[in-house]
């Protein structure tokens, strides 16, 4: 193979695209080829393969494929022959160009025949359609973390990785190793200043460290930055505490010492000017500005001062603010100092939900509470994010406003899933669609792992928690490599063709391939889907769907047997717990009532979820059956897949079963009906068979204490969940009653809340709308039961969650039926989200539109004001 570098074009000539030719080479000739690179065309011999490489401004390479303008586009076109085939490589910059030439790669590695890699049937052509996809990576555990913290080869495979997935930036986050510094053991790296600078003019240190240690630490840095760069990545750092003295924390390890309150401030501007200046390929940093950053909400003069020593740093350092408890007058003192600023609210609280933004948020999250500040010292320090602004804690808050000054990029917590696989092509393409919503940025995804070790409960071993050595990879992220793959490919062009996910699931698993990658797909799509429907806090240090601590369903005046959970409504048992998106899908108690009292509401009930994870355990379960041959061969990628995917599947059995019993054992309550109550008791049974197979699967394979953070909530085994759930199981037998029962007739007319019929409906969403004046909206049904439908509800909102979503009814206007959104709702200070509810005569009611087939749908339509509609009339969303 040749590689003719057009000369003369400053695209071709960059660093980066260097480097990915080196790739390009070594994916070659580990299949027994050999590459030349040349600069003259002329130079080239009569046989092999050609790849022409050229920029956009470029014109040596001639072609009739325009490479799509903005940055990081590209371009592969095919030409030659099926012997000596060509492809002319085309960036409209140095990234894009990178990632064609990794495209190339990526072919040649994962192909039996290198030439055949290159034969190319169509052009192929990459635009993204994110500004911002981004990898966190924390440090948070100083036995955990340290290994590969400081082990270069490890950053050179894991950033190849990032940027071979079209990744284009990796944030290294430091200080999130504690929610507030209190309680705290392992504060390496916590305050990170003073593990990584000495700043003059301060006597700032941490006795416990060498300083040579120091300057490793910084080297390291460094050395990550320049790596990162190196390959077409952008840079940020992560200091996410500013707190230099731990409360009650008798057995730190690391303490500091030198600050004062007088000098806490000027020291942080300046450790941030010096950092800058030591590791000048930090190309970003990212600050918790809330309380939990050891700093009061409402402490503008620190933050003022903390800015202009990014602003005084002689370049253009992007200031990355996380939403929590951020206001006004924080937010102007980054915009003043002239830096590109950001504000990164979190996406799902923090947790992996599904791919859409809450139509809605918890109401104990929307209204505005008290002045907390005479309540705890905690309570002090977050006086805004628990006082005047807690809607800006778990989504986007009031920030999505049309007249920002700032950029937008969200926030994907580990919560949900950090050891199980996860590889679902539907919703990372869904992710990648709305990350762009309302003219956002983007998304960073806190990659699968986050947290371990937390709060000093990090132990010695591999940080992927098997318990059998011979499924531990090299690098622990080596387990995850498929879901990398999708999430940075797909939210980079969530059309992207298959083919560019399929390519490493056809050479490892070969003609088990398809049914392992379904398999896996259905099983991804689990636990986002209970983390939405059931949300006992959005909290990822209280509520751990993964390995779930019982919420009990049975409650007595007495109470409930203990549970974490506090952020839910009372009485605090499953019953009650709202679902993270309250206006999408009902809580069980909503539901009853609603059903019972022949008023439903048109939300996904908890029957219906029930349905769906049933669906998604059957369907995941052929994926183990399909890996069969290859786990008794031992291969050990084959046996990750199988033990991962069963597990996952019996959490969906569980969750199905649990979710069966708590609405049967609530309309027992409700009605005193003992059949619902043998019901509940059956369908509970089956959800506590169901949790032990996830505990008999993972018996063996995964250590048992699972450690992220040392409360039991957030550590150990499948195993040490079955006796609470027992327990709870108990509670509800001993509520059996000795005399004989009648149908549950209840239960009968409840499962009407499950299911809706199939209507088409026909609706346009208009192109925009004009600021203040009403917006009319119509729409009409088809097929055979929509002559049954008998209303249609109007649900909208501002995108602003602080506010209520309103809701007016639709007339009928002969097969239409028609509204409006009035002039107030729609002043243009935000985009507005709309959708409808419809309801028939036989005790349906469904939403439109609703989640889909893949549950990757957006429940609800986009419409943007004048002059910021995306073309086409609909935003991406």
């Amino acid at each position: 193979m040749t590689v003719i570098r057009d000369p003369g074009g400053p695209v071709v000539g960059a660093p980066s695209v260097a480097w990915a030719v080196d790739q390009l080479r070594s994916a070659f000739a580990a299949l027994g080829g050999v590459t030349r690179v040349v600069d003259r065309p002329e130079l080239v011999g009569a046989d092999g393969a050609v790849v022409h490489l050229a920029g956009s401004p470029d014109a040596h390479v001639p072609t009739e494929v325009r490479i799509p303008e903005g940055a990081e586009a590209f371009a592969l076109v095919p030409g030659g022959t099926s012997a000596e085939p060509s492809i002319s490589a085309r960036g409209s910059d140095a990234r894009g160009l990178t990632y064609a030439v990794l495209e190339l790669a990526d072919r040649v590695e994962h192909a039996a025949d290198p030439l055949g890699a290159l034969r190319l049937e169509a052009p192929v052509i990459g635009r993204p359609a994110n500004t911002i996809r981004s990898v966190t990576r924390l440090f948070c555990s100083e036995i955990e973390d340290k290994g590969w913290f400081h082990d270069e080869d490890f950053w050179r495979r894991y950033l190849t990785m990032l940027i071979s997935q079209r990744f284009n930036r990796f944030s290294l986050t430091l200080g999130l190793g504690y929610n507030y510094h209190r309680g705290v053991s392992d504060a390496y790296l916590y305050f990170a200043y003073p593990f990584l600078v000495s700043v003059p003019g301060y006597d700032v240190r941490v006795p416990q460290l060498p300083d040579e240690e120091r300057e490793r630490n910084l080297a390291t840095i460094r050395f990550i930055s320049e790596q990162a760069v190196a390959r077409g990545l952008d840079f940020q750092l992560g200091l996410w505490t500013h707190a230099y003295e731990w409360i009650d924390s008798p057995n730190a390890q690391h303490t500091i010492e030198g600050l004062t309150p007088e000098t806490h401030a000027g020291y942080c501007r300046d450790a941030v000017g010096t950092l800058l200046q030591e590791c000048p390929a930090i190309g970003g940093l990212t600050f918790r500005i809330h309380g939990e950053s050891g700093v009061p909400e409402g402490s503008w003069d620190f933050w003022r001062a903390v800015f202009d020593g990014v602003g005084g740093c002689g370049r253009r350092v992007g200031i990355d603010l996380h939403a929590k408890g951020l206001d006004e007058r924080t937010l102007g003192h980054a915009l003043d100092t002239g830096m590109p600023v950001t504000v990164s609210p979190k996406f799902w609280a923090e947790h992996m939900g599904l791919p859409y933004h809450q139509a809605a948020i918890r109401e104990n999250e929307r209204v505005e509470r008290e002045d907390p500040s005479h309540l705890s010292e905690w309570h002090r320090h977050m006086n805004v994010s628990e006082g005047s602004r807690p809607f800006t804690r778990y989504g986007y808050g009031d920030f999505l406003r049309e007249d920002r000054q700032y950029d937008v990029v969200f926030r994907m917590w580990a919560g949900t899933q950090r050891v199980l696989l996860w590889g679902d092509p539907a919703f990372a393409a869904g992710y990648g669609r709305v990350a762009s919503v309302a003219g956002s940025q983007g998304i960073e995804w806190c990659e699968p792992l986050t947290f371990k070790g937390r709060e000093g409960s990090g132990l010695p071993g591999a940080r992927t928690g098997y318990a059998d050595p011979t499924l531990v990879p090299t690098d622990d992220w080596q387990k995850y490599a498929y879901a990398y793959r999708l999430f940075g490919r797909l939210t980079y062009d969530p059309d992207a063709a298959a083919e560019t996910w399929r390519r490493p699931l056809r050479a490892h698993f070969g003609a088990g391939a398809s049914d392992a990658g379904s398999a896996l797909a259905s099983a991804s799509r689990i636990l986002p889907l209970v983390t939405v429907a059931h949300h006992p806090s959005a909290s990822n240090n209280y509520y751990w769907p993964e390995i779930y601590t019982d919420m009990p369903i049975v409650w007595s005046r007495m109470g409930t047997r203990p549970h974490p959970y506090l952020d839910t409504p009372r009485p605090r048992r499953f019953g009650t717990v709202d679902p993270l998106d309250p206006e999408v899908f009902s809580s069980v108690i909503d539901v009853v009532s609603e059903q019972l009292a022949g008023e439903p509401s048109g939300r996904v009930s908890p029957l219906e979820v029930a349905g769906w994870l049933e669906r998604l355990a059957e369907d995941a379960d052929r994926g183990p059956a399909a890996l069969d041959r290859l786990v008794r061969d031992g291969d050990v990628e084959a046996r990750r897949w199988s033990v991962d995917i069963a597990i996952l599947a019996s959490l969906g059995r569980f969750f199905a079963g649990k979710l069966r019993s708590a609405v049967a054992y609530e309309v027992f309550v409700t009605t005193g009906d003992p059949a619902a109550l043998e019901e509940a008791i059956e369908a509970y049974r089956r959800a506590r068979v169901a949790w032990a197979r996830a505990a008999d699967r993972a018996e063996g394979v995964y250590v048992p204490d699972l450690t992220y953070g040392p409360q039991p909530r957030i550590r150990g085994h499948w195993a040490d969940r079955l006796a609470a759930i027992d327990a709870d199981l108990g509670d509800m037998e001993a509520r059996r009653a000795p005399e004989d029962h009648e149908d549950a007739s209840a239960l009968d007319h409840l499962a009407v809340a499950s299911t809706h019929p199939t209507v088409e409906v026909d609706h346009e969403p208009p192109r925009a709308f004009r600021p203040g004046a009403q917006l009319a909206l119509s729409l009409r049904l088809r097929g055979a039961a929509a002559v049954d439908v008998t209303g249609v509800t109007l649900r909208y909102r501002p995108m602003n969650q602080a506010l209520p979503v309103s809701a007016r009814t639709m007339e009928r206007a002969g097969d239409d039926f028609v509204g409006s959104v009035p002039g107030e709702a729609a002043d243009g200070a935000y985009p507005l989200a709309y959708a409808f509810v419809l309801r028939d005569a036989n005790g349906h009611a469904w939403r439109h539109p609703g989640l889909g087939n893949d549950l990757a749908a957006q429940p609800y339509l986009i419409v943007r004001p004048e002059g910021n509609a995306d073309p086409g009339g609909r935003t991406a969303s």
